[in-house]
């Protein structure tokens, strides 16, 4: 049941960036060009996506467990840390750059040429070097 919930929603996920327009790189990088060509289509997508979570949010605020089961994750820490920052920082770099964020570059997989592929391939190897960099980093620091 997880799994057809699972594909479901990201299948609806997907749809709606597809019907947005969000996989066209040259719409995301007119959401960050402020200065010259601005396009605001994303703020519409990104205002259409809260009213939904923030029923969502409700719903689950009464709910006991999950609807297909297992708990819910414990509440995460709200501190900002300076991973968190620069982390943010070399995401958003990395977006700007591209015009792809996480989702739609795997939904560019399908017709976004070798470029889309070099993305996920590069999203995935920095996701597979994070932590043994933080570990590295925290050695040395401590040393």
């Amino acid at each position: 049941m997880r799994g057809i919930l699972s594909l479901a929603s990201g299948s609806l996920f997907g749809l709606g960036l597809l019907i947005s327009g969000m996989v066209d790189t040259k719409r995301v990088q007119g959401w960050l060009d402020i200065f010259g060509d601005w396009d605001a289509t994303l703020a519409f997508v990104l205002g259409g996506a809260i009213l939904p979570m923030l029923v969502a949010w409700r719903m689950t605020e009464k709910l006991k467990s999950p609807m297909a089961g297992g708990t819910f994750p414990a509440p995460v820490e709200q501190k900002i840390s300076a991973d968190l920052a620069v982390g943010s920082m070399i995401f958003g770099a990395g977006w700007g750059l591209a015009g792809l964020c996480p989702g739609p570059s795997f939904a560019s997989l399908s017709f976004g040429g070798w470029q889309g592929l070099l993305f996920v391939g590069a999203m995935i190897v920095g996701m597979l070097l994070a932590v043994p960099a933080k570990r590295m980093r925290l050695v040395a620091s401590s040393a």
